[in-house]
């Protein structure tokens, strides 16, 4: 998990730079106008767009944006028609990549997706050929430094926690996905902020990858970050940590 542990702080970091110019807005908007479309506009019965909205406030998104974006998903506003679709690949060295798109205009979307793949020493696979490599599971990262490890696991782990690891200067509490919301909340609760939380699709197993290939491989995951139409992106790679500070300095 190291090497999606690590992603995620730099992705996490990364966001807030990017709502500062305002470049994550477009990708939760679709997240809630999509979230709400499937699930409905009551926050208390739609995990997903609960989740969506506490991510959109995290970054100070008006309310009135949020507001918007979920009366176009339930239909009582007019708004763009989006499909969501899950393109996987492989990065370089063999790495498993899975990259989750919200689209109006799903050809141009494969092709600069395709084109990115190929940008980085990739290449973009058939549907299924990487997805059995992951998980759906809830994932909270927690400030190592605010909170002692032994309370910590208590409280997740009575809220129904999976497991907890600790990651560089993080606590890593994986849950199911049912339970995340309750996790969360508990921790919450308890006076303990996450620095992210979310559902996302931890790899069961990781490819090691250094060198060109790493330098590579970062170079791949911040361009798919960076479209537009990516919502997600999750992939195997385990970089050391020594390889990965110098890349991400």
């Amino acid at each position: 998990m190291s090497g999606h542990s690590k992603w995620a702080s730099i992705k996490h970091k990364k966001a807030k730079v990017d709502a500062q110019r305002g470049r994550v807005f477009t990708k939760l908007i679709r997240e809630l106008t999509v979230a709400a479309r499937v699930g409905g506009g009551d926050v208390t019965g739609n995990p997903r767009l609960r989740t969506a909205v506490l991510a959109a406030k995290a970054v100070n998104m008006p309310a009135d944006n949020i507001e918007r974006a979920i009366k176009k998903g339930t239909g009582e506003l007019e708004g763009v028609s989006y499909e969501e679709i899950t393109y996987e690949g492989y990065g370089p060295g063999g790495a498993a990549v899975l990259a989750e798109v919200v689209t109006d205009n799903k050809n141009r979307t494969v092709g600069e997706i395709r084109k990115i793949f190929s940008r980085h020493a990739g290449n973009l696979g058939e549907s299924g050929c990487v997805a059995f490599l992951f998980e759906k599971k809830g994932y909270i990262q927690i400030n190592a430094s605010k909170v002692d490890e032994d309370k910590l696991m208590g409280i997740a782990l009575d809220a129904g926690a999976e497991d907890m690891q600790r990651e560089d200067n993080v606590f890593a509490i994986t849950t199911v996905p049912k339970d995340f919301e309750k996790v969360r909340e508990s921790l919450v609760k308890n006076g303990i902020p996450p620095l992210s939380a979310e559902i996302t699709k931890l790899p069961k197993t990781t490819v090691k990858i250094e060198g060109k290939q790493a330098e590579q491989m970062l170079h791949l995951m911040e361009e798919l970050e960076d479209h537009d139409d990516v919502q997600h992106v999750y992939a195997n790679f385990d970089i050391p940590e020594e390889i990965m500070a110098a890349l991400t300095a």
